[in-house]
């Protein structure tokens, strides 16, 4: 009984931090789905509508490559009036988001990515899918999104740059896969260490090596 109570716990404990990662990705990739509709001069629709893809399109397909019967992409509920509050924030604030609008790009990529990342491992995880399937999971979540705004504005998706961009998620997907992180602590010191190497990548523009033919 005792160990049931226990087992009860830790599942609630990660269900709340699941939650936690799932509002700041939504947040982060909301902002920055808008940001870069506004960098591309596209109307107001068009910021909402970048917005929304970007926080919702990789949750949507992780649940079509995995078969997530949990995710119901009609029913978010607060994270989708998280995302249409965030949008409107860049609108009634243009000018503090676009004076830097690469670095606000890039630490909102950073920050929405590793928290998607970590949202979609543990949905695998909870699946109780290989470790294949929850590097995949994090894969999809953390870039699916994203891909979809790119691909929309026509623009070269950030994953399939000369950059460490897929890696950290890569990454982030195997600790969590191989059982190293399955407690609240652990997922947010992961959650810091690689936003932090997300940033430093930006910062110091590392780069895979790649050969041109």
């Amino acid at each position: 009984m005792h160990k049931k109570v226990i087992s009860n716990r830790n599942e609630r404990e990660m269900m709340e931090i699941w939650e936690v990662f799932s509002i700041v990705g939504t947040i982060s990739f909301s902002l920055q789905g808008g940001l870069i509709a506004m960098e591309e001069k596209y109307d107001l629709f068009a910021v909402y509508l970048f917005g929304i893809i970007t926080a919702f399109g990789g949750g949507a397909l992780r649940h079509i490559i995995i078969g997530e019967l949990s995710y119901d992409l009609w029913n978010q509920g607060v994270l989708f009036y998280t995302a249409i509050a965030s949008i409107t924030l860049i609108l009634l604030f243009p000018t503090f988001f676009l004076k830097s609008r690469i670095l606000w790009a890039n630490v909102l990529d950073a920050i929405g990515i590793i928290a998607f990342a970590i949202q979609g491992s543990m949905a695998a995880l909870t699946m109780n899918l290989p470790v294949s399937a929850v590097v995949v999971a994090a894969l999809l979540t953390a870039t699916g999104g994203g891909i979809f705004r790119d691909i929309l504005s026509q623009r070269r998706p950030i994953l399939l740059g000369e950059n460490i961009y897929g890696l950290w998620i890569f990454l982030v997907g195997l600790i969590i896969g191989v059982g190293w992180a399955p407690t609240n602590t652990r997922l947010i010191v992961l959650f810091g260490v690689f936003t932090a190497l997300r940033l430093l990548t930006y910062f110091f523009d590392w780069k895979i090596p790649y050969r041109r033919f």
